[in-house]
């Protein structure tokens, strides 16, 4: 659920609903560099890319998690 929070808040300050300015979230720095994407893309990317990794990470991470430790998986493994 760590990850659906960090999306969570970063899709919310995206559409301005969220933290506002001028405290940094990765919502508002891809919202601001939405304006420039054509002419500078990397202004929206970088942040979208790093907001991406926690995502990817806290998941991957939770499912290792609930694989080596759901006691129905374990059952199932050496029956």
């Amino acid at each position: 659920s760590v990850a659906g929070m960090i999306g969570a808040e970063a899709g919310l300050s995206f559409l301005g609903l969220g933290i506002h300015p001028p405290t940094p979230s990765w919502g508002n720095m891809v919202s601001a560099g939405q304006d420039q994407l054509f002419l500078a893309w990397w202004v929206a990317f970088f942040p979208g890319a790093l907001l991406a990794t926690p995502l990817v990470a806290f998941s991957l991470l939770a499912d290792g998690l609930r694989d080596a430790l759901d006691p129905k998986a374990l059952m199932r493994r050496y029956v």
